[in-house]
């Protein structure tokens, strides 16, 4: 039979749009749709297209409405888009909004169970039989749900034209050539495919087609698996967590790669221990005790975590104990949101625990940079004998990025200042575990094990000396603090230098972090289009540098762009650069949602008039 599809004349009539645009897919959590749209995306990516994936799904376990946007850029611009040009409904609790957002143009691909909601003229609408081809597959009733989804992958893959060879091979990749599952959910894509072959008409006007030159000798990898990837080829020997969305998944991929990358050649033992701690607090302790042993320790939490870790971060700050957090941010305060992304614990992490404390953050903003900052991070706690927080988000840790390859670490692991036993005794077994010797305000260290009989000290979160015996004496304390005020400006010369693009003749400035950079790239094109030049830094630590410093004075307006409510990258540069307070504006802006390049170059369009 030919399906009757209501059409516009709009859309049928308008010129091939070819990779680009928006595809929305709208479905129930927990119906199975993650397979599906992990096959679409996998496949265009194969088919060597620019494409980003955000997937927008609630904090309950099943039921509730779910999205999964694939946005499609020739031209390699992969931040998060406002305007969906194909809809895919799945959902009837949904079915109204989600036709009615689609751009005027756009396509809709509904169940033909879910009711039109609105005759709209200026799109074109495409049913689909679903309930049908799968009573049709015969398949077992427990899995008819989750393989109903298939269905679209099928008629979308007729209209786009994508090539069945790279969804057939995603999907092997998926269930890992398991032959069963792969057959089942390969007929069903079939049964779509050659339905639409035989009932529609295909005359509306996206398609895809295969690129080069853009994907080559890149991999899809969201940035926990990176991170945790980084962790255990950059010599990780204990992992304590506890269970947080978005930063579970950084854990899971550890647990996941370890027996392949950590296991002792000749005992077959694991080279890590990983530990689900009861809760959090019990895991930044086994962290900092750890560390305080000798280990390349780390924990990975978000938001909630890191305010129940604030005591212990402070007894890292002032017992100098390394050690590595990796918050993987999300919408607060409070339980907030938390499969909703955001950048709200600059402000937090930067200041963590009580009294006069500042933290190292690192700030990743890619993949690569994710398994980068693991080895980072690890080494600069070490060097500095200190907690280095890494602040990834949702958007970045949980969602697929295209992103270069990975290199393996070739430098040795920084240990930092490590006492041995035979250093000990060329000094005679005089030494002060918390004496600055050269400058750096840093002090030596030893590790228990250590032979020689002066190795040991006590280990103070009170008051101490240089040579770590109790003091509450006035001078004592103003010393340990300002020593570790040295130990922050040596920091601002170890941590990860940023990322600055200079336009000569560009008098706004752009600093921004982590997974707004493409957003900001793109913004930066618009504006360049609009006659409005602009130069950009990205920060990728705190504490700043001279060259943070430097761009901020070259600049009449510094627009500080970055996803929380309260500017607080913006509060921070204002405190540090007080001489350049009022050059610094802040665009903050907290949603839930990555930032788009539109509202980023609108605001700068402000900016500029």
């Amino acid at each position: 039979m030919t399906v009757l599809v209501q059409e516009s004349p709009e859309v049928t009539k308008r010129e091939k749009i070819v990779n680009d645009f928006n595809i929305n897919v709208a479905t129930a959590n927990g119906s199975g749709s993650q397979t599906s749209n992990s096959l679409l995306i996998r496949s265009l990516f194969k088919m060597g297209i620019p494409i980003t994936g955000k997937n927008l799904f609630p904090s309950n376990i099943q039921g509730l409405p779910t999205w999964y946007n694939i946005r499609l850029s020739k031209d390699g611009y992969l931040a998060r888009r406002e305007a969906v040009e194909i809809m895919i409904c799945m959902n009837g609790a949904t079915v109204a909004e989600d036709m009615a957002s689609v751009a005027p143009g756009g396509i809709i691909l509904y169940d033909e169970v879910l009711p039109i909601a609105a005759h709209r003229k200026d799109v074109a609408y495409y049913p689909m039989p679903v309930k049908e081809l799968v009573k049709g597959a015969d398949l077992p009733f427990a899995l008819r749900d989750y393989v109903a989804n298939m269905v679209y992958v099928g008629v979308i893959a007729y209209l786009l034209e994508m090539e069945m060879a790279e969804i057939k091979a995603a999907l092997e990749w998926n269930f890992q050539g398991k032959p069963k599952p792969i057959a089942l959910n390969w007929d069903m894509v079939n049964r779509g495919y050659n339905w639409a072959v035989e009932n529609l008409t295909n005359n509306q006007p996206y398609r895809v087609e295969r690129m080069t030159g853009y994907n080559e000798g890149k991999v899809l990898i969201d940035g926990n698996t990176a991170a945790g990837l980084g962790a255990l080829f950059n010599g990780l020997t204990v992992l304590a967590w506890y269970p947080i969305t978005p930063s579970s998944s950084l854990a899971d991929a550890i647990n996941q790669y370890a027996p392949q990358l950590r296991q002792d050649q000749n005992t077959g033992k694991s080279t890590l221990a990983v530990v689900q701690a009861e809760d959090e607090l019990a895991a930044i302790g086994m962290v900092i005790g750890a560390g305080w042993a000798g280990a390349r320790s780390m924990t990975s939490t978000s938001g909630p975590g890191i305010s129940l870790m604030s005591e212990f971060a402070g007894l890292a700050y002032f017992a100098e104990i390394p050690a590595v957090i990796w918050d993987i941010q999300r919408m607060g305060p409070s339980t907030g949101l938390p499969t909703r992304t955001s950048q709200g614990d600059i402000l937090s992490a930067y200041y963590l625990s009580h009294g006069d404390t500042r933290q190292v953050l690192l700030f990743p903003g890619t993949p690569k940079e994710c398994f980068e900052m693991a080895g980072n991070a690890l080494d600069l706690a070490e060097r500095l004998q200190t907690l280095v927080l890494v602040l990834s988000d949702l958007d970045l840790g949980m969602n697929l990025w295209i992103s270069d390859e990975f290199d393996y670490p070739e430098t040795p692991f920084d240990r930092g200042k490590v006492l041995s036993a035979e250093q000990l005794k060329d000094l005679g077994g005089k030494w002060g575990r918390y004496l600055d010797v050269d400058g750096d305000g840093i002090g030596y260290r030893t590790i228990p094990g250590n032979a020689h009989r002066m190795s040991g000290y006590f280990t103070r979160g009170t008051g101490h000396t240089p040579y770590a015996t109790y003091s509450e004496r006035s001078d004592d304390w103003e010393n340990n603090l300002h020593r570790l005020a040295v130990k922050f400006e040596t920091a601002r010369t170890l941590v990860p230098k940023p990322i600055v693009e200079e336009v000569e003749e560009a008098k706004i400035g752009i600093i921004s972090l982590g997974s707004n950079d493409p957003g900001v790239q793109e913004a930066r094109a618009r504006l360049r289009t609009a006659g409005i030049e602009t130069s950009y830094l990205r920060l990728r630590a705190l504490p700043i540098n001279q060259d943070v410093r430097d761009f901020i004075a070259l600049h009449d307006k510094v627009v500080v762009v970055e996803n929380n409510y309260d500017g607080q990258l913006h509060k921070i540069l204002v405190t540090e650069e007080i001489q350049h307070a009022t050059r610094l504006i802040s665009a903050a802006k907290c949603d839930g949602m990555p930032l788009s390049a539109r509202w980023i170059s609108e605001f700068i369009k402000q900016v500029a008039a």
